[in-house]
């Protein structure tokens, strides 16, 4: 997919944070606290973007790599600019600056966040497990997708059943 027109994607700052956390709290039904997303950006084996239009924060990923994989922590578009194209771009810029070919990609999603699931689905992740009661807030059920090249292959012979770090989205 190529990147819509006047976007931006850059690390994501400090200076950042009060944009992402009016996000957050349009995005989700418990968002993350300003303190999580620091915890996450001072790591030196995370890898944080802003997609931004102008001086306009519009949307932002979080992923932390832990040994050979990746996990998608956190992906928000602004609920105004959804469907432009702006999730993909960040994925897109994910996995250039994962910088491997060969890279694995986790993340848990809702079941109920269809939208989500399919974005996944074509960036080449696939379900590999269900986390029963993983949100706090309803105790719905977290999907378990991944991203590998068997994946992008069209196979599942090699994807892992869960993740290797285990978190929670509040």
């Amino acid at each position: 997919m190529t990147r819509p027109p006047t976007l931006e994607i850059r690390l994501l700052a400090y200076s950042d944070l009060s944009a992402v956390a009016a996000i957050e709290r349009r995005a989700f039904p418990t968002p993350w606290s300003i303190a999580m997303f620091v915890l996450e950006m001072s790591k030196s084996t995370g890898l944080c973007l802003a997609a931004t239009r102008g001086s306009k924060l519009a949307g932002y990923t979080v992923c932390s790599r832990y040994d050979s994989v990746w996990h998608v922590m956190n992906i928000a578009v602004d609920p105004e600019l959804r469907r432009e194209g702006i999730a993909s771009a960040l994925l897109a810029e994910l996995y250039e600056r994962a910088g491997d070919a060969s890279a694995q990609f986790t993340l848990e999603v809702r079941r109920s966040n269809q939208a989500a699931i399919e974005l996944y689905q074509r960036d080449g992740f696939r379900i590999a497990g269900l986390r029963r009661r993983y949100y706090q807030d309803n105790g719905e059920d977290a999907l378990i997708m991944w991203r590998t090249p068997a994946t992008l292959e069209g196979r599942l012979d090699d994807v892992p059943a869960a993740d290797p770090v285990a978190h929670h989205r509040p």
